[in-house]
């Protein structure tokens, strides 16, 4: 494995060696390596106190990540290698962060204090062996998730280990081992003590994890804790033609067949929020969800806000849940006119959003065919350098003043020659463009030269 290990990181571990420190890879680094991909973090345990540390790469970039807590990070060749002293904890009063840190322990001691097994490792470069006290490599293999020693203690003591758990099993493809599982689930409520941010990482992680949707159908309870809004969707039958999964399934279903983006993940898990607030039943008894799109952006951008969630995301997710509901024929027109009105960057948002929301129901075969003429047209739209929005067509506004438009009619009847242009009318050309509105006009007997909308 020490191969494995970037030369820059590897002088680093030298160096502390060399004075005489005990120094290992630790955790996430070293499971990554079992799993045959690049690390995107390095981690170092180390027996030096975090003033050694800092002393001793004095000729680096150092950054005092958290000096109380026994960490710093020090930059290596580029990579960010954070440097922990080996440490023991105590007391966790906000069920979050220990009361206190004692520094001086071995490593052993150093591996107890994490929370799952998979991470309690680490790597002895100078003998190029693992140290893997609790089963880690061993519950890897058998793609369990376990807890160290006592799992409730594990989770009383941080309480945003219970979203950790299961964002690994969501990223991983693990299995919660029993006894994790079950505390687990009992110390949900302690989530509710964390900050919205902490959680909102979590939350995407796993989210855009590729076990997303097995996980959060197993763990709805436990997550249904932070995203109350979820719960009301279990079991809703919608008992629709269009629907063969009750709104919860659905969504699972949407959820999975998105790219794993959380601005689509999120319009996915969200995107039929508001069903059961919004089911009417007509006189055959079956369901309806009139304005579910509307008020489910409402819900959503509520959530998202409650969570800290930067603007732009809310902006794209709420959007997203309220056009989502949209059908149009799937013709170069239809491509041009909506990628224009929304930009292509929604335009493809939407595209991937419909084609998962229709493989959850009960027509799937629809949405390949649909999504894929879609995104021709699209393309071949872009080779013909179709007119998408006001900025390329050929006429401005000066253009509709110099005729005598005034006021609304000029942005209307700028509109009006967009959509013409774009449904293959007109040439987007300005002599074309600027005929038609004096034939137009003529032929209204306008005296003034007042444009008319087309």
């Amino acid at each position: 494995m020490r191969e494995k290990i970037p030369a820059p990181v590897l002088a680093l571990l030298r160096r502390l060696h060399r004075a005489g420190f005990e120094a290992y890879p630790v955790g996430g680094c070293v499971r990554d390596i079992w799993r045959g991909v690049p690390p995107h973090d390095w981690d170092i345990a180390v027996s030096a106190l975090p003033q050694q540390v800092e002393a001793l790469f004095a000729d680096c970039r150092v950054i005092e990540t958290g000096l109380r807590h026994g960490t710093v990070t020090v930059l290596a060749g580029g990579y960010p290698v954070e440097i922990t002293s080996f440490r023991g904890e105590s007391g966790y009063t906000d069920g979050r962060r220990p009361d206190s840190v004692q520094f001086g322990v071995s490593l052993q001691q150093d591996l107890a204090r994490r929370d799952f097994t998979i991470g309690a490792v680490a790597w002895d470069v100078q003998n190029d062996c693992l140290i893997d006290p609790y089963g880690g490599q061993q519950d890897w293999q058998a793609r369990l998730l376990r807890a160290v020693g006592n799992p409730e203690r594990r989770f009383a003591e941080d309480g945003l280990r219970v979203l950790r758990g299961l964002r690994f099993a969501a990223t991983l493809g693990l299995t919660v081992e029993p006894a994790t599982a079950a505390a687990l689930r009992r110390c949900a409520p302690m989530l509710r003590r964390i900050a919205p941010e902490r959680v909102r990482e979590e939350l995407e992680k796993l989210l855009c994890g590729e076990y997303a949707a097995p996980v959060l159908r197993e763990y709805i309870g436990t997550v249904g804790v932070v995203l109350p809004e979820l719960l009301p969707m279990v079991g809703f039958a919608q008992r629709n033609p269009h629907h063969n999964r009750d709104v919860w399934e659905h969504t699972l279903a949407v959820l999975q067949n998105v790219p794993a983006e959380r601005t689509l993940r999120w319009a996915a898990l969200l995107h039929d929020v508001a069903k059961p607030q919004c089911c009417t039943v007509d006189e055959k008894g079956i369901r309806h969800f009139y304005g579910h799109q509307a008020a489910g952006a409402g819900v959503a951008e509520k959530l998202l806000r409650r969570l800290r969630c930067e603007t732009r995301l809310v902006d794209d997710v709420t959007e997203l849940i309220r056009i989502h509901d949209i059908r149009f024929e799937a013709t170069e027109a239809m491509a041009v006119r909506w990628a224009g009105r929304w930009g292509e960057r929604r335009f493809l948002q939407f595209l991937a959003l419909r084609r998962a929301d229709t493989l959850g129901q009960a027509a799937p075969e629809q949405a390949q065919p649909y999504y894929e003429a879609m995104i021709a047209h699209l393309a071949a739209a872009r080779e013909k350098h179709a007119c998408f929005t006001l900025r390329e067509l050929a006429v401005n506004g000066e253009d509709l003043l110099a005729l005598g438009c005034r006021g609304k009619a000029v942005g209307q009847t700028l509109e009006a020659l967009l959509h013409a242009v774009q449904e293959g009318r007109l040439p987007n050309q300005k002599a074309a463009l600027l005929a038609s509105l004096q034939t137009k006009a003529a032929a209204a007997g306008e005296s003034d030269g007042f444009c008319k909308p087309l």
